[in-house]
């Protein structure tokens, strides 16, 4: 918590924590979030809690008129993804309760307070707060416990050619990353190495640090790396690949920020683009970057090339 917040958000703060919330969550656009849907203003006290419908630029907007936060308007999947998400998962809020039915893409979609945790909240700072708290949480599995097993539960196995082993996190992504290191590499990239996997779950879900060093590529914890990075020796090449089910094709943008990122790669760059299958291919066919290549899961044993007077090869001078 800090001393330059309104000691209104450091206490929602300091609930988030208390109600198991994981600590990505336990911040000030999520702590701002909590306020809005109890439409607590500086001056309103915990017992004046109330439930109001309200939708994440509504919430942004509360957040600045209430509190002088003032998100740019490009924050707003920032907030939905990664608090109000979180909120609806753990059952402190509820999304669209007044419309269930409603697409989850509406415009229109709305969250709202869940009543039981409403009723905990309007005692919170009073004698009867830890007693409630105890007997909610008793009844409730936090998000961090939930989080916690799902991922143990459904960790996703990938074992390589040759025999590494790791887990990635459950989902679409990590099953097309699955995919790309068993499927696409021992076709296209055989007797390749597998220096790099990253995973939504946690950044770095299996990294050759040392071994992409020695090809001259160094990387911080900010660098933006591909999906999936894999060294051929028998051609010198580095693949670098992105695992597309729902957004980030190796577009022009990316081609130079990965281009830049491993500028210093004594090995050719090979960029690839990945897709579980041609309906999502075809969403991207208008912005993938020319001399690169595009892989389909569907359709493991071919390729698609754009362009160029390679086929599935660096350009410049490398090669």
């Amino acid at each position: 918590m800090s001393d330059q917040l309104h000691p209104h958000v450091n206490d929602a703060i300091a609930i988030l924590e208390a109600l198991g919330m994981p600590r990505a969550q336990q911040n000030e656009r999520t702590a701002l979030a909590l306020l809005a849907v109890l439409d607590i203003g500086p001056a309103a006290s915990w017992s004046a809690a109330s439930n109001p419908l309200m939708g994440i630029t509504p919430i942004m907007e509360w957040a600045a008129a209430n509190y002088g936060k003032q998100w740019q308007p490009n924050t707003r999947e920032t907030v939905r993804r990664q608090s109000m998400h979180q909120l609806v998962a753990a059952g402190i809020c509820c999304y669209n309760p007044d419309n269930p039915s409603r697409a989850v893409n509406s415009p229109n979609a709305v969250y709202q307070i869940e009543p039981e945790t409403l009723a905990l909240l309007r005692t919170f700072g009073t004698e009867s707060w830890e007693t409630n708290l105890a007997t909610y949480l008793a009844s409730r599995e936090t998000l961090v416990q939930k989080y916690a097993r799902e991922r143990e539960l459904n960790q996703i196995p990938v074992v390589t050619s040759d025999g590494k082993s790791f887990e990635l996190s459950p989902g679409a992504h990590s099953e097309l990353i699955r995919e790309i290191v068993t499927a696409f590499a021992s076709r296209f990239v055989p007797g390749g190495v597998l220096l790099y996997v990253g995973d939504t779950g946690a950044k770095w879900g299996y990294f050759d640090r040392d071994s992409l060093a020695q090809l001259g590529v160094v990387v911080d914890s900010h660098g933006k790396m591909p999906d999936v990075v894999i060294f051929d020796p028998s051609r010198n090449w580095l693949v670098l690949i992105e695992s597309v089910t729902s957004h980030g094709p190796v577009d022009g943008k990316r081609h130079e920020e990965l281009t830049r990122l491993f500028g210093g790669s004594s090995a050719g760059l090979v960029f690839v683009t990945a897709f579980p299958d041609r309906s999502v291919m075809r969403a991207y066919l208008g912005v993938i970057s020319w001399e690169t290549d595009v892989w389909v899961a569907s359709d493991p044993s071919h390729l698609i090339h754009f362009n160029g007077t390679r086929f599935l090869g660096p350009y410049g001078s490398k090669s």
